[in-house]
């Protein structure tokens, strides 16, 4: 056996003493072996204080990595125990520290990670920023991560500007600030950080350009169903007034769309009533209506703008649709074989679902034209790069783009931009706005102009390596953590485990 150390250490003013006051027997946990638990029987020696101003007339002598004042486990079993706490919160925790044979419950792992101190936050010189939510559409928290360590130095309970712009004002060091288009954050990096260099994140910028690219094709769509001879005529003053009534356009079979004749009808009633002067919130209310899709319709200028969306319910014909009216032209107009022709081309549905489309098909005089592609579908194609756009796709987006003059510049816009992205030429944005506004595209006009508000921050994000992608791979991580507490986390433990987890 080794030898006893003949004296102990106060741990109020760190006099050595050698005076024993007494003997006592104290029991401690420590870290499980073969997966059985094990407790320590240890006798502690009490010491008394020789210096007179201590205010510890005794103390207790400790065993260094064994035990520490008032605790019940080792040093070893309590770092294994935050270990699993930190991974799996509460009552995950507490299942597994029970399955390796150590006693835990959910209380006593969340009070060990909020004892955990926080991370000593370090110089900063390049800052993410970004929001998360706390409780989606009601309570936002911030994140703030050292852009070069990709690590979170701090998370704020909100997301206000005058938050922000306070913690900034402690830390003048930061240089560089990434965030996305948020205007609370750009706000307070003028007050805080006037100097800092605001960089917005390319990717949020090539999310606004999508949006805007799927307000313009919603709004263009129903150039594509008119037919190419009468695109190419010169529109009279009959046909423009013509024009301005819009008709209901024709489902699969030919027959009117009864979805597309409700969105119409709607839209002139709704517009009728804001022009006598009712309120939104009152026309929801008395027509029975979600406050969103009123909005919707007093929003949009024609109906046309509405059809889009109205027409865009999925089938699982869609994609087959093309094949069956080419065969059904050449004269098959059985089911039975049909369904058997779409099966070895791939169709999983049923014979049913063939039957359906086919029925109301036989002796028509004319077949409907093939469906026209979904918005979605081409807003995707003229925002997916051409080298990765698949053949038929890139052959419908080529046949499309004649047909209708605004998709053809918002294509080629979009061609622009993504140069700019790809070369980090931030330097063409005025001149890309310019161009933009050549053309009739609200949409994207609205986008430019948003752009040249934040011109300093888009150049930069256009031109600047830097990038929020460390930030927005922090606030997934931050969902799983979410989930893992079962949305059920206060702020200050959610807090704790970001920092010290993500």
């Amino acid at each position: 056996m080794g030898s006893v150390c003949p004296t102990a250490t106060c741990v109020r003013c760190g006099t050595a003493s050698s005076r024993t006051h007494g003997v006592y027997q104290r029991t401690v946990a420590d870290a499980p072996v073969a997966g059985r638990r094990v407790r320590l029987d240890v006798a502690i020696r009490r010491f008394r204080c020789i210096d007179p101003a201590c205010p510890a007339v005794t103390f207790a002598e400790q065993i260094p990595g064994l035990t520490s004042p008032y605790a019940r486990r080792t040093a070893t079993l309590t770092s294994t125990l935050t270990a699993i706490a930190l991974s799996l919160a509460g009552r995950a925790g507490s299942r597994l520290a029970a399955a390796l044979g150590m006693t835990a419950g959910k209380d006593l792992l969340l009070a060990l990670i909020r004892a955990l101190p926080d991370p000593q936050i370090p110089e900063l010189s390049a800052l993410g920023i970004d929001d998360f939510a706390l409780r989606r559409g009601h309570r936002y928290g911030t994140i703030l991560i050292d852009m070069h360590t990709h690590r979170p130095v701090d998370v704020l309970a909100d997301r206000e500007s005058a938050t922000v712009s306070a913690w900034f004002s402690e830390r003048p060091s930061i240089e560089i600030v990434c965030r996305d288009r948020a205007g609370a954050y750009a706000e307070a990096v003028r007050t805080s950080l006037p100097d800092a260099v605001q960089v917005a994140d390319r990717f949020h910028l090539w999310r606004n350009l999508g949006e805007a690219v799927d307000k313009t094709v919603r709004t263009h769509h129903h150039c594509l169903r008119a037919a190419p001879d009468q695109q190419r005529e010169p529109a009279s003053q009959d046909a423009t007034a013509e024009a301005s009534v819009t008709r209901v356009p024709l489902n699969a079979y030919g027959h009117p769309s009864k979805l597309a004749a409700r969105t119409i009808e709607r839209h002139a009633l709704v517009r009728g009533l804001i022009e006598q002067g009712h309120s939104m919130a009152r026309i929801a209310r008395e027509q029975g209506l979600d406050p969103l899709t009123v909005k919707c319709f007093a929003t949009a200028e024609h109906p046309d703008q509405l059809l889009g969306r109205a027409l865009e319910r999925s089938s699982l014909l869609d994609g087959y649709k093309p094949y069956l009216l080419e065969r059904i032209a050449q004269g098959c107009i059985q089911a039975n074989p049909l369904h058997t022709e779409l099966q070895a081309r791939g169709w999983r549905g049923s014979i049913q679902t063939v039957r359906r489309f086919v029925f109301p098909l036989r002796g028509a005089k004319q077949l409907p034209l093939p469906p026209l592609p979904r918005v979605r579908d081409i807003a995707r194609w003229i925002m997916t790069d051409p080298e990765h756009l698949g053949a038929t796709d890139a052959l419908t987006l080529k046949n499309i783009r004649p047909r209708c003059p605004a998709l053809d510049a918002a294509a080629g816009h979009v061609s622009a931009f993504a140069i700019m992205v790809l070369e980090l030429s931030g330097q063409n944005l005025r001149t890309w706005c310019a161009r933009v506004h050549t053309d009739d595209l609200p949409a994207l006009h609205s986008l430019a102009d948003g752009f040249l508000r934040d011109e300093a921050a888009v150049t930069a994000g256009l031109t600047l390596p830097w990038n929020s992608g460390p930030v927005e791979g922090a606030v997934t991580r931050i969902k799983f953590l979410k989930r893992q507490c079962f949305g059920r986390s206060n702020f200050d433990l959610l807090r704790k485990r970001i920092l010290l987890t993500t």
